[in-house]
């Protein structure tokens, strides 16, 4: 492998974000071939270079692997749970790579999660500055007034923080509408308490699209590789080719 500057290397390792990585290297908590590292220029070869972070031997990155699941209901978006609840992780055993979400999607809300081994591309993808816009359908009990749904576009206030502007449509008129959302962020729980916030309850709430990316056809609990030209097009869009 070509030499590749550190952080970079640690990025992809899964270590870290580039930007703590970059503290990482200031801190001078990296060594490359026994000798403490501070500039941030230095380049290394992870399949030659003998490179420790806080004493750890870093292995060399594994091949980034894309996975796009439907995640389903009753299940919860992390690799492991101590309440003993399924995870996310029973979904993709199939997969030779750790992989792990990115991101989050609450444990009755089900669709689109993306996982990887990349933490670079996982730090970007959720991201606010990134303005990565994910796209909910949502299901809710009563539906907002005109004026309450232009409070929901300009952002309610959650937790003394007021959210993100947020996009709004109401996709099938009925007793307990459908709404479409989309968010640039992902606070916990965000879209079940927007609505809250209003005296509505959510129903069923499902996410189907990350930045161009669609959830399409992948049944629930199914996933599949994104494709090259995917993959390309989300490091475009998140930068990472400039790098």
């Amino acid at each position: 492998m070509a030499q590749e500057r550190l952080q970079k290397i640690l990025a992809h390792a899964g270590i870290a974000s580039r930007r703590h990585a970059e503290e990482m290297i200031v801190a001078g908590r990296v060594k490359v071939n026994g000798a403490v590292v501070t500039e941030l220029g230095t380049k290394a070869d992870p399949d030659e270079d003998h490179i420790k972070v806080d004493g750890k031997l870093l292995k060399a990155a594994e091949r980034p692997v894309y996975v796009a699941l439907h995640k389903p209901k009753n299940c919860v978006t992390t690799v492991s749970d101590p309440e003993g609840r399924e995870t996310v992780m029973k979904f993709v055993r199939g997969v030779k790579a750790r992989v792990y979400p990115v991101g989050r999607l609450d444990y009755a809300s089900e669709g689109l999660l993306l996982m990887t081994n990349d933490g670079e591309f996982a730090n970007r993808v959720t991201s606010a500055a990134r303005h990565v816009v994910k796209v909910y359908r949502v299901k809710v009990n009563g539906a907002l007034t005109a004026e309450q749904e232009e409070q929901f576009r300009r952002g309610v206030v959650i937790e003394r923080k007021r959210t993100a502007p947020a996009g709004l449509k109401l996709v099938k008129q009925a007793d307990n509408p459908w709404y479409e959302v989309q968010l640039t962020e992902g606070r916990q729980n965000q879209i079940r308490l927007m609505f809250k916030h209003f005296g509505r309850m959510v129903e069923k709430l499902k996410r189907v699209k990350i930045g161009f990316l669609e959830l399409g056809s992948i049944p629930p609990g199914e996933y599949r590789h994104l494709t090259p030209a995917e993959v390309a097009k989300f490091r475009r869009v998140l930068g990472l080719d400039k790098d």
